[in-house]
């Protein structure tokens, strides 16, 4: 399975806002999932946002709806995950996935995914 870097991540002030981003060269965007998640110290994975491209329903975990929307750019093959109004509880690292073929009727779940397919993710380090 292949392994995606996410990035953009960095420090913030609580309030700020970031934009990562998960390049996925090997997918057609077409139809596919594509999954944000995080992992704080001393916390499990945890699901963030969800969107499979061909059904077009976003999921988000309830402690970031309205605050953070996940977004594709097909023809740059890239997903993105804007985060806005930012707090100290969002620090953590944060990971993507994607699946071709894959329509999500809810939030993707961390035990959804093979525990080999996680790449490094980006730390996102929000200051109070």
């Amino acid at each position: 399975e292949v392994q995606l870097q996410a990035s953009g991540g960095g420090l913030v002030e609580a309030g700020g806002s970031l934009r990562l981003s998960c390049l996925a060269s090997r997918f057609s965007f077409d139809d596919v999932a594509v999954g944000w998640f995080r992992q704080a110290p001393g916390k499990a994975r945890e699901s963030v946002a969800s969107l499979s491209t061909f059904v077009g329903v976003p999921y988000y975990t309830d402690s970031v709806n309205g605050r953070f929307t996940i977004s594709t750019d097909n023809g740059k093959r890239t997903a993105y995950l804007q985060m806005s109004n930012l707090k100290p509880e969002d620090t953590a690292v944060y990971y993507c996935q994607v699946r071709d073929g894959v329509r999500l009727g809810r939030i993707w779940l961390p035990d959804d995914i093979s525990r080999s397919s996680w790449g490094q993710g980006t730390l996102v380090t929000v200051s109070s």
